[in-house]
Parts: C-alpha cells; sequence; structure tokens
C-alpha cells in the first residue's frame, strides 16, 4: 500500500473541509442618494439672502463625485417636482426633468404637487422623464393604476425593490379637478399587501413615500413605518424636513432631504445574506452657504460643506428657460388706478399690505381659509399707478417664501393678536391682514382687543386656518408662536404667484384701499390732558375716514368734545375726543387716521 505524504494529506483534509463549509458572506455596498420636493428649483438661487445655492448643475457635479467613488448608486426623488420658480413653473417643470434625465434618476414618487396641473401635463412629464414615475396607492375611478406602483433595480449580487407611495390627502388638498377621477389608497393597506411581494424579490425594500414626518405615529412615514413590517428604509417627503440624522420608528429608518435640492440625502447600506447589514445617512449640502461676523464686525461667507462646481453641459442646456423668464417678465398682468404705497407698511394698515394678504387667502381657498398674515418688512416696493408687470411684482416679493397654512385654536389666535399688537411700530414684524378682519392694537398696553374675523369674535375652542408665509410660519420675525401650529401645510406656491394670479384674475384694475383692518390707538394714559370744551373745528380735528366723520355730524348737544392730542415731532400721532354728556364719559381714540374709532372708558 502506498503511503502519502503528510503535506499531501493536510491539504487534501484542508479541501475536504472546505468544499462541506459555506462560503463566507460578501459585504457588497449600495449607495441611495435622494431627494424631495424639489419644486421647480433647475437653477442656482438665492437662499436666505444669500445667492447661488443649490440647482441641478451643481448637484450633478455631487452625484458624479459619488458614482465615481460607489459601484451601486441609486437616484431617487420622493415628490414634489412640480410648483416652483418661473423658470420651472412658466414650462410645467420640463427643465427639470430634463435635468433629473441627465443625472440619471432611477426613479420619482407622485407627490401631490404632481396634481397642481391637468393629468395631461402629468402623463407628458411621464414620457419626457427617462425614469419612471411610481405610486402603488393612485388609481384612476376605473380601478386602474395611474403609473407604476413599485421598480425592482437588480445589481451584482442583490436587487432592491423600490415602493412608490403617495399621501392619501392628496385628494382633499390638489385641485379638485385635477384628481376627480382619481382614488387615493391608504397607505398602510396598500403597503401590507405589497411589501411582502417585494420582499420575496428583493433583499433591500425601500418605500419611496410622499408622506411626510409629523410628531405622532399615527400620520405619515412614522405610521407606515409603525404598522408595516419589511421595509429596509423609508426615503420621504412632503414635510420639508431639515434631518441631520435619520428618525426611527420600529427600528425602520426614516429619513428627508430639506428642499429645492438645497440638500441630497446619502444613505449607506451594507447588504449580506439577502438582507440590510448596516446603514448609516448623511445630509448633503449642495452650494449652502452661511454668514459669519469677523472679528472686525464685518461679514463674510462660508459654504456649509464642499463647494461644487456647475457641470457645464447642463449648465448651457437649462440657461435658456431662466432668459425666457426675463423676457417673460415684462408681461402686464392688470392695472393699478392709483399708487399702493408702501411707505407705512411697517406700521399700520396699508393698500399694498391689503393686497397682498388678500391674495394669499384667495389662493388658499379651497383649504378653507379664514384669515391670512403677512409681515410688513416682506413686502419691500409699493406699486405705482399704471400697468403692472410680472417684473413689478417680483419686486414687490423678492423673497423665495411659499404660502403656509397653519390650523390653530381660537385661544391660541388670541395670543398671537396680542403678539402682532406687541409689534413695534416700524418693525418689519409689524402685521397686515386679510379681509374679513378686524381688531385694535393698543400700542401703550401692547395688547390687541376686538378681534373679529368675518364678524364674529374668536371663538376659542375653534380650530382656524390661517395662510401666511413660509418665514413667518418658520417662527421668522419673531413669530415664534406660528411654531406652535398644530398643524401646518405648505402649498409651494410661491408669494409672489399667488399675488400674480389674484391681480390677474380677480382684481385685473385694482384701487387702492384701506378699510379698517387695524386701528392702531394710543391709552388714554399717554395723552396731554386739555380740559376746556371746544367745538372739533376748535381742537383741529381733521376728517379720520368716514366712520369718524358720521360720529362728529351729530346734534349740537352732541357735537361738543374735550380733547387731547400726543405729538411726535410735531405730528398729531393721534387725538381722543371726550363727548360732553351727564353719563360716564366715553373716549374716542384715533391714530394714523383709522378706523372704526374703538370707545374706551375715560379716566
Amino acid at each position: 500500500m502506498k503511503r502519502i505524504a503528510l503535506p499531501t494529506a493536510c491539504a487534501f483534509a484542508l479541501i475536504l473541509v472546505l468544499l462541506g463549509s459555506p462560503a463566507p458572506a460578501v459585504d457588497r455596498t449600495l449607495v441611495i442618494l435622494h431627494t424631495n420636493d424639489f419644486h421647480g428649483h433647475p437653477l442656482k438661487f438665492t437662499y436666505n439672502g444669500i445667492p447661488d445655492a443649490g440647482g441641478l448643475p451643481a448637484m450633478a457635479t455631487l452625484v458624479n463625485q459619488v458614482r465615481a467613488e460607489h459601484k451601486n448608486v441609486l437616484l431617487l426623488d420622493a415628490g414634489d417636482v412640480n410648483t416652483g420658480r418661473a423658470e420651472s413653473n412658466l414650462f410645467k417643470a420640463v427643465p427639470d426633468i430634463l435635468g433629473f434625465n441627465y443625472l440619471g434618476y432611477d426613479a420619482m414618487t407622485l407627490g401631490n404637487h404632481e396634481f397642481d396641473n391637468p393629468i395631461e401635463i402629468l402623463r407628458k412629464q411621464e414620457r419626457l422623464a427617462r425614469f419612471p414615475f411610481l405610486s402603488a396607492n393612485i388609481r384612476t375611478s376605473e380601478g386602474d393604476r395611474l403609473v407604476r406602483p413599485y421598480l425592482m433595480k437588480r445589481f451584482e449580487g442583490f436587487t432592491v425593490g423600490i415602493l412608490g407611495l403617495t399621501l392619501k390627502e392628496t385628494k382633499g388638498i390638489a385641485y379638485p379637478d385635477h384628481v376627480k377621477h382619481l382614488v387615493f389608497e391608504d397607505e398602510v393597506k396598500t403597503a401590507r399587501r405589497l411589501v411582502p411581494l417585494l420582499r420575496d424579490k428583493a433583499d433591500i425594500v425601500v418605500a419611496l413615500a410622499h408622506l411626510g414626518i409629523w410628531d405622532h405615529e399615527t400620520r405619515g412615514s412614522k405610521r407606515l413605518a409603525a404598522k408595516v413590517q419589511g421595509i429596509d428604509l423609508i426615503i420621504d417627503g412632503h414635510t420639508h424636513t431639515d434631518l441631520t440624522e435619520p428618525v426611527y420608528v420600529n427600528g425602520t429608518p426614516i429619513v428627508q432631504a430639506f428642499q429645492w435640492g438645497l440638500k441630497i440625502g446619502k444613505a449607506t447600506i451594507t447588504v449580506r445574506d439577502g438582507r440590510m447589514a448596516g446603514f448609516r445617512w448623511e445630509s448633503v449640502p449642495v452650494n449652502l452657504k452661511e454668514r459669519l461676523r469677523l472679528a472686525d464686525g464685518t461679514e463674510t461667507l462660508r459654504y456649509v460643506g464642499e463647494r461644487y462646481d456647475e457641470d457645464p453641459f447642463l449648465l448651457s442646456a437649462l440657461t435658456p428657460y431662466a432668459d425666457r423668464v426675463e423676457s417673460l417678465l415684462s408681461e402686464v398682468i392688470g392695472n393699478a388706478e392709483a399708487p399702493f404705497s408702501n411707505e407705512n407698511t411697517r406700521k399700520q394698515e396699508s393698500e399694498i399690505g391689503n393686497l397682498v394678504a388678500d391674495s394669499m387667502l384667495w389662493s388658499t381657498r379651497s383649504l378653507k381659509t379664514d384669515f391670512a398674515l403677512q409681515n410688513g418688512g416682506g413686502i419691500r416696493v409699493g406699486l405705482p399707478a399704471g400697468e403692472i408687470t410680472k417684473k413689478k411684482i417680483y419686486e414687490i416679493l423678492p423673497f423665495d417664501n411659499t404660502v403656509v397654512v397653519l390650523k390653530m385654536k381660537g385661544r391660541q389666535v388670541l395670543r398671537l393678536f396680542d403678539h402682532m399688537a406687541a409689534v413695534p411700530a416700524g418693525s418689519g414684524a409689524f402685521p397686515q391682514v386679510s379681509e374679513g378682519v378686524r381688531f385694535t392694537i393698543d400700542a401703550a398696553a401692547r395688547k390687541s382687543e376686538g378681534v373679529t374675523i368675518n364678524g364674529r369674535p374668536i371663538n376659542p375652542d375653534r380650530i382656524y386656518a390661517m395662510a401666511t408665509n413660509s418665514y413667518l410660519a418658520g417662527g421668522g420675525d419673531g413669530y415664534k408662536i406660528l411654531l406652535e401650529a398644530l398643524d401646518r401645510y405648505d402649498t409651494s406656491v410661491f408669494q409672489r404667484d399667488a399675488l400674480t394670479e389674484y391681480i390677474a384674475i380677480v382684481k385685473n384694475r385694482l384701487k387702492p384701499e384701506v378699510e379698517g383692518r387695524i386701528c392702531v390707538v394710543q391709552s388714554i394714559k399717554s395723552f396731554k390732558e386739555v380740559s376746556e370744551v371746544v367745538t372739533p373745528a376748535q381742537a383741529g380735528v381733521q376728517k379720520h375716514t368716514e366712520g369718524l366723520d358720521s360720529r362728529l355730524r351729530g346734534n349740537d348737544k352732541k357735537n361738543r368734545f374735550s380733547t387731547t392730542c400726543e405729538f411726535i415731532n410735531g405730528d398729531p400721532l393721534a387725538f381722543s375726543i371726550l363727548p360732553v354728556s351727564d353719563s360716564l364719559p366715553q373716549i374716542l381714540v384715533s391714530s394714523h387716521g383709522c378706523c372704526p374709532i374703538r370707545r374706551i372708558p375715560a379716566h
């Protein structure tokens, strides 16, 4: 018998062991880049007063860098590509979709703002896109799916299933005519039906959802994570949430990447043995900058994160859309019969303030908004008499604020009006309100009185809907109370677009009016007393408004007054008028020519 050498025997034995053992697990890396709530920002823009933020050409450079570093990359969008800047809106998001094609997006979920346009426009956008639109829970009234429910994406060694979901509330917040033939099914019920199917086919299951991250697990993507098993990652949109780390519910990470292409989310997933074995996430700024104050008191700008050059080819392809917009802004949309002054917008009711606030109320009428609030400082110029061009609207409202609807209890609304009354005259935070609102600001007491909306006092227990701009809704200009709102919905309609449509469709020929929405008064304690009884003419009381004139035209007995007046820099700020009677006298106080006149018991 031939003997086998020991080294040979050992090698043979090792081979047998290896053949009988499973192969070691191989780790594979998947990188998912994602955006949400892009809202028509194809080119760089000014954000928070700082220019050159975002834009698809800079995003392209970032995406290409990641693709150069990683083999397996997905690029996804969680919805609301539509409704934003003029270079997108005027072309029905064509430049955005062309840019998405260039970047190589793999899929996009439908957001509620995809229904700002008729279905025919959505179909044209779908044909233009070189990537699928997804939503598993939207059907036509005939029962057919509107778009693909999911996408299977295969990589070397693993497969990713991407499920599209759109918030079911879209039916109630989109333009009614655009969704009247659509059915929006419950997202959780849809996911429970389809996730097991995807799990059978895919190693990684991603929900590409436009649901929103809310405070409670009874709503949005948190509800989805809490109620549905088998989802590895939820990439979300709708609430424009600026996360610094994932939100975890039931062990499932939920991520969002702010808005407008200002940030790109980057999820890095380790795939091992057919499952997600590792996960990390970051939000990458796209040419965002911050202001820094130097030791010498001057300011400089610093990039938040890396600076990305703009892709020259994409920039040249998209620039003509912006050039075309510039030429289109010369369009005349209406006519002003007289000037709308901006001189006093930061200290009293003004014609231009009324116009801007009314446009927000009109823009959100389908959401049953009760009133609207605008900060005076957000209105930069007045409106001259004559033709009104779109360019003039951009000058009046130069900030990229959107219209936001907040829901608040009546007691919160009363606190809000007290806050408004405490704003010093001359501050940019001074309020302008929509038609139907009446209230008095007691400037000395810094309190509001007599608040009514559509002729009715505020009911502390009723829920009111208020439209405002996104700056105030985020607590800007000291309006932190608005952060306490029970609910908020960003319509993503720019304020200037709301004003443009309001003028073009509703008002066309504008007549400036001050209606007595805000009456600013001084406490009687702040006046210098004058005790003699005089006539209005002797007191030098000027005509303020029709409301005051009618009170001055009484019979001889009532037409006798004791007056006091406070002066600032030689100009009368307010008058108090004391009717002479045998009963307890009442003080009528007026300021800045506003009316109706309020009665205050005399001291």
